[in-house]
């Protein structure tokens, strides 16, 4: 027992290295995972101190137990057995087809990029390019809303700054968990969103099997409190407008919704607008096509950004004017079905693009455009400052969020023609301003959330909903 045994270095070296990889296989390895995990539900629940809405521990899972409980649920066990039947082929090789749908559905939300890299930047990014302003967040109406409740943010769908915009504004309140075209599957964007707590969903080439794990992983994150944003317009809007509403989402909610239940599902509608659309050329030329095809192109993409930040490196940079987010009065989905037990998904869709409508703010481009619009043929300041009156104080009675400069309509007004004319969107002559006409579309394009909101019937307030004053800002 006792004798010496020689053996070659190298046979000592790969002894010693199979001992070092079992010592943190079996000792260290799990210790760290312990001290980490520790640290990050520390973290958790700070933040949770903060937010109106805590983070719900099924956000938190692993990505493979989601993944698992997901394909192993018995409503998609059933559609997995449906499908095998339908196309005739082994229930293994459609379980396995449900198995990928799950993994490209769920996300893998991190606490530490969510909080930690992704809201900062988004801050950074929003207030870099707009003068932000945030109306309704503290309303008795979103005050109120029930801590158990399952909350699902409503938000028109105005440029792909929506996300960015609403991640950053949202922080204070809850971690919102996107759903997200399949625009945004590419490296390495993927990865930064599924951090993010964003879920991927494909609008075109589905199948029942894929339509099932979807509505499965919606109806249980909805079942254990996750925050939820959805953009029910299904794309960004071409036209300006607040457009109808696709029920998919909203019918896998409310499918699996009971009013007797114990947990209440909340919808919060959330309009977004700008004094400048990044991407409005793009929407403006897909209108007239009429098709909703605009691939990206990368080109074009880092010929922005290259000049946006060559811009702000030389000092010569300005901001593209005023974005506001403007929150809506909040909808119970349990009063909701008591009273529209018949049609519960069509009248819920009419009433949040409604709620939606009423909530979409004013800015200066948007109201200048408006006014240009109304008529033909070149007008006068005087008589586009005593139009823009008129307007602010009808809207201002209807209960618009109005986000002028200085609460001044006159000053917000001048603000808009400077810019439409520093895009060459308007000219000014002796008669006064008149739109460009190759440039009507553009034209039109930002008008169309003012006078969309100026055709809206009635004065009554949503219930909940706070009367601003013209000089919010």
């Amino acid at each position: 027992m006792s004798a010496t045994v020689e053996l070659p270095y190298w046979v000592l070296l790969l002894v010693l290295g199979f001992a070092a990889v079992a010592a943190l296989d079996r000792i260290l390895v799990p210790s760290a995972r312990w001290f980490l995990r520790r640290r990050m539900q520390r973290a958790v629940d700070r933040i949770n101190q903060k937010l109106s809405v805590p983070i719900e521990p099924f956000k938190l899972m692993r990505r493979q137990d989601q993944v698992i409980r997901l394909i192993y649920d018995p409503q998609v066990m059933e559609a997995v057995t449906e499908f095998a039947r339908e196309q005739g082929v082994p229930q293994n090789i459609a379980f396995e087809r449900a198995r990928s749908y799950a993994r490209e559905i769920v996300p893998g939300f991190s606490t530490a990029t969510y909080f930690g890299f992704a809201t900062k930047l988004a801050q950074k990014i929003s207030q870099g390019l707009y003068s932000v302003h945030l109306g309704g967040a503290d309303s008795p109406a979103l005050q109120s809303i029930d801590k158990r409740a399952a909350v699902v943010f409503v938000i028109n769908h105005r440029s792909n700054m929506d996300y960015v915009l609403v991640t950053w504004l949202a922080s204070k309140h809850s971690a919102l968990s996107y759903a997200v075209g399949e625009w945004a599957r590419i490296w390495p964007l993927k990865a930064l969103i599924r951090a993010m707590g964003a879920y991927f969903i494909r609008r075109r080439y589905s199948n029942n099997l894929y339509r099932a794990v979807l509505a499965r992983y919606v109806q249980m994150s909805v079942q254990q409190g996750t925050t939820q944003a959805i953009f029910p317009e299904g794309g960004l809007s071409l036209d300006g407008t607040v457009g109808k509403a696709r029920l998919g989402l909203l019918r896998y909610i409310v499918q699996d919704f009971s009013p007797d239940s114990g947990r209440d599902v909340v919808f919060v509608p959330v309009a977004v607008n700008y004094d400048r659309v990044l991407e409005d050329r793009v929407l403006i030329a897909a209108q007239r096509a009429g098709s909703r095809r605009f691939p990206v192109q990368p080109r074009v993409l880092a010929r922005f950004v290259w000049g946006v930040m060559w811009k702000r490196v030389r000092g010569r940079f300005e901001r593209f004017g005023h974005a506001a987010v403007c929150y809506g009065a909040p909808l119970s989905l349990r009063d909701h079905l008591r009273s529209n037990a018949d049609k519960p998904v069509d009248t819920l869709a009419q009433e949040l693009m409604a709620r939606i409508r009423m909530a979409v703010p004013v800015l200066p481009v948007p109201l200048a455009a408006a006014m240009l619009c109304r008529q033909d043929g070149p007008q006068s300041r005087a008589e586009l400052g005593n139009a823009a009156a008129a307007l602010v104080e009808t809207l201002h009675q209807r209960g618009c969020w109005l986000h002028l400069p200085a609460g001044d309509v006159a000053e917000a007004l001048d603000e808009g023609l400077r810019a439409l004319l520093l895009r060459g969107l308007i000219t000014r002559t002796d008669a006064g301003f008149e739109p460009v006409a190759e440039e009507r579309g553009a034209l039109e394009f930002y008008a169309a959330s003012v006078l969309q909101r100026d055709a809206l019937p009635g004065t009554d307030l949503p219930r909940g909903l706070t009367l601003p004053s013209p000089a919010e800002t």
